[in-house]
């Protein structure tokens, strides 16, 4: 089974396609980031988005998408933008016929390490051990976005009852 995860913004979109083996076992298989300039309009940027991430999900073909849902904002100026980011990453995946599970940044942290409030670092070493990677994945967006396609991965309980230390 194949799982995206997408750590959705309008300047940086991160995304990590991870697979669910017959053994349980999860590998990546593709991760980086979609990126926009500040220098286009915010139609272009959402265009952007779009059209990579529809590359994306014909190359993978995921079963399954998981993305961060906004939990809460300080900035109502940067939340707009990630709002309609959001938005057009689940226009892509309805178009595509992709069935999407969202998952709060508390969520995230609550299945990845057992603890809703932990560090980001902390985060970040659990998806390095649970994917068996040799470093902590870049930029914080790709080791988001992966966290979240752990959770797509965990949510579907075909994978493991409960994350090992």
């Amino acid at each position: 089974m194949i799982i995206l995860g997408i750590d959705p913004g309008t300047a940086t979109t991160g995304y990590g396609a991870i697979e669910l083996k017959k053994n349980k076992a999860l590998r990546v298989i593709d991760c980086g980031c979609i990126k926009t300039s500040p220098d286009f309009e915010a139609g272009e940027r959402l265009k952007k988005i779009n059209n990579e991430l529809s590359g994306l999900i014909k190359k993978h073909r995921p079963e399954i998408m998981a993305i961060e849902s906004l939990f809460f904002f300080k900035n109502l100026k940067t939340a707009l933008p990630v709002s309609q980011a959001k938005g057009v990453i689940l226009m892509t995946a309805a178009k595509q016929k992709v069935p999407v599970m969202e998952f709060t940044p508390l969520q995230v942290k609550l299945i990845i390490t057992g603890y809703g409030w932990a560090e980001k670092k902390k985060v970040q070493k659990k998806i390095k051990k649970l994917l068996s990677l040799k470093k902590i994945p870049k930029p914080d967006d790709v080791a988001d976005a992966l966290g979240i396609a752990i959770c797509g991965a965990l949510k579907t309980k075909i994978c493991f009852k409960k994350i090992k230390a």
